[in-house]
């Protein structure tokens, strides 16, 4: 008996403690690894999938669409749901046009289909909103315009919707949007059901963009290039149209071959530098009328164009002119026949800082701060580098200095707009996915390079290059296009050569200029002067832009414009033929120079600082090389734009 109740005794403590790990085994689950296995069933139960945004819409300045999203389809079937399978085959061979014997099976066997288009809107319209019918959207990325602009446009990368260049890559973030989350109920067997909360997050449709550019204008530079290939075929060529009054860029197009003619993917007018050559006299010119180093009656002499300018070491550098002259050569005249000789001669009344100081004042040397990726510098040496005799003459004949298009178009701009330079743009607006405008262009002063009267002295210059006795005659559209032509020779191999680059730099009109454009073609072949090759494609395009429909042009103020003649001072007269002076009265500009924060730059490069600096509308002024260490006014102090940053750096180079 006594063995019999020690067996039941020990069987319900077998029990009770089988019943006691179960329990323990049950809150385990229960408590420490519910939620992980809830987790697995949910994942075995439902699918999560990304549904994609569509990207911002690209516009020029009227509101036509340069980028755009096109809407596709990818098409999932669930086959358990399909209703009338005869039916749904028939149209779907109707409207996507696919083999169906694949399709039939999937919905005998009540098994899902999956058909990745893409498709259209209309070869889904009659099956969308079907039971057991699963759109899912992909956007495509469309250029209506074609070719136009793409190198400022950019692309996108084939294997995403990220920007890999142009302005789909520098506004990436803002283009973008963002994804959105469908989630579908699956079975035992794997096959997806119409869940009815099934869009965990709609997707967002990313910010649009309206550019400054002009279609129609920037359908005149790109024919202006093809033009230009079609006469010289250069090597690359680059077309500016700014507005000067606004900074826009108004069209920006560049085109470049290689060795073997093939054609390269550039946005050269942004990313490429050059020496300007005989553009960049006007500014040595606006150093030497600010300065006061040039009298009226100041003359130099000609040399009959040829000229050795002496050295310290007794040495002698040749400079030479194309278009030799017999006369004393004023200010205006070396600029209205692009005399190297004069003016070498008339730069060496300056000294090395205040050259440079000009040049830095017109942005030479630093980023404009245009919104592209990877925008070019230019190059200007600092005045501890220049060298006596070598960088004083080079860089008052635009050697040794380098620039880009839309630096020498921002300069010119300066010129024509009362000796204001304004930041380049090329973005006009942006606007939210709900329409609101988040960002409207408003124009930038970045500094007043020089004063209203040097200005107006320099477009006189100006109107004599272009006229019929200067070397830019052939750039000429009713008598009031301002402007200067260069041809620089190339360097090769850290040598120059006898290969060219041609350029036309111009204001237009005289009288409340609305453009400045500028043109460079590099290494043309035949004739390669800036008189022969930019100028005339200049007047094409202005007479193009002047009879188009639709252009940021306004015609009515160029009407009544007419280059009047005044009084002339005596030195500027030169010969008898080219005594015309220009007044080319211009509206009043008031600038509106406020005080700025200095930014923090300390621990940056000394170029990263330059540029940040720059970009707030100081000069800087750097002492050492390398990590920067402190600033003169210090970050956060309030300064008057225009004025002199300093900028410590270790003294030792990087």
């Amino acid at each position: 008996m006594a063995k019999s109740e020690a067996r039941i005794q020990a069987l319900q403590g077998i029990l009770l403690l089988g019943a006691l790990a179960m329990a323990v085994r049950a809150g385990y689950l229960q408590l420490v690894k519910g939620g992980h296995y809830a987790q697995v069933v949910a994942r075995q139960r439902t699918e999560h999938r990304v549904l994609d945004a569509p990207r911002g819409v690209i516009y020029d300045r009227s509101g036509t669409a340069l980028a755009a999203s096109l809407e596709q389809y990818h098409v999932d079937v669930a086959g358990n749901q399909i209703r009338s399978p005869e039916a749904f085959i028939a149209i779907y061979r109707t409207d996507i046009g696919k083999r169906t014997e694949l399709l039939r099976q999937a919905l005998r066997s009540g098994e899902d289909f999956y058909a990745n288009g893409p498709f259209t809107a209309g070869q889904v319209r009659r099956i969308r909103g079907m039971k057991g019918v699963y759109l899912r959207p992909i956007y495509r990325r469309e250029y209506p315009s074609g070719p136009l602009a793409r190198p400022l446009i950019g692309a996108l990368s084939p294997d995403s919707a990220r920007g890999t260049s142009g302005l789909e890559r520098f506004l990436d973030s803002l283009l973008q949007g963002r994804p959105g989350e469908a989630v579908f109920i699956k079975d035992a067997a794997g096959r997806t059901y119409e869940s009815p909360g099934r869009m965990a997050r709609a997707p967002i449709r990313g910010y649009d963009v309206t550019l400054t550019i002009d279609k129609e204008l920037q359908e005149i530079a790109e024919g202006g290039l093809s033009a230009v290939f079609k006469e010289f075929t250069p090597q690359r060529a680059d077309i500016i149209f700014l507005n000067p009054r606004t900074g826009e860029v108004l069209a920006a197009a560049s085109r470049e071959v290689d060795d073997a003619g093939r054609p390269l993917a550039t946005a050269s007018f942004f990313q490429s530098s050059f020496e300007p050559g005989s553009t960049a006299k006007p500014f040595t010119a606006a150093a030497l009328l600010s300065l006061d180093r040039v009298k009226p009656g100041d003359q130099v002499a000609p040399e009959g164009g040829h000229w050795k300018l002496p050295l310290r070491n007794g040495r002698f550098r040749p400079i030479t002119d194309d278009h030799p002259q017999k006369v004393p050569l004023s200010l205006a005249r070396t600029i209205q026949v692009s005399s190297n000789i004069g003016i070498v001669k008339f730069s060496t009344r300056l000294n090395p800082d205040e050259h440079f100081d000009a040049l830095r004042s017109f942005g030479f040397g630093s980023p404009t701060g245009v919104e592209f990726p990877a925008e070019a510098s230019g190059k200007l040496y600092r005045p501890d580098e220049w060298r006596p005799g070598e960088h004083g003459p080079s860089v008052a004949m635009g050697y040794n200095v380098e620039v880009t298009p839309i630096q020498l178009a921002a300069a010119y701009g300066a010129i024509a707009n009362d000796g204001l330079l304004l930041a380049p743009t090329v973005i006009k607006e942006i606007r939210s996915p709900e329409g609101k405008v988040v960002y409207r262009h408003e124009p930038l002063v970045v500094r007043r390079a020089v004063s209203a009267r040097v200005a107006e002295e320099i477009r006189g210059f100006l109107a004599l290059s272009a006229a019929d006795s200067g070397t830019g005659g052939q750039a000429q559209v009713k008598g009031v296009v301002l402007g200067k032509t260069g041809t620089a020779k190339l360097v090769i191999n850290r040598r120059y050569s006898n290969e060219h680059a041609a350029s036309f730099a111009g204001i237009f009109p005289a009288k409340d200029p609305q453009l400045v454009v500028v043109v460079r073609v590099e290494k043309p072949h035949g004739v390669y002067y800036g008189g022969f090759v930019a100028a005339p494609l200049v007047r094409r395009m202005l007479s193009q832009a002047l009879s188009a429909r639709k252009t940021a042009l306004d015609r009515s103020r160029l009407a009544d414009d007419q280059v009047v003649q005044t009084g002339a001072r005596p030195a500027d007269s030169g010969p008898p033929a080219p005594r015309t002076w220009v007044e080319l009265p211009l509206r009043p500009v008031t600038p509106r120079i406020e005080n700025r924060l200095v930014p923090d730059v300390v621990g940056f490069s000394s170029r990263a600082a330059a540029a940040s600096l720059h970009r707030r509308g100081f000069r800087v002024r750097l002492d050492g090389l390398g990590s920067i260490t402190r600033t003169l006014p210090e970050a956060g102090d309030s300064l008057a734009a225009g004025k002199t940053v300093t900028v410590f750096a270790n003294r030792e180079r990087p």
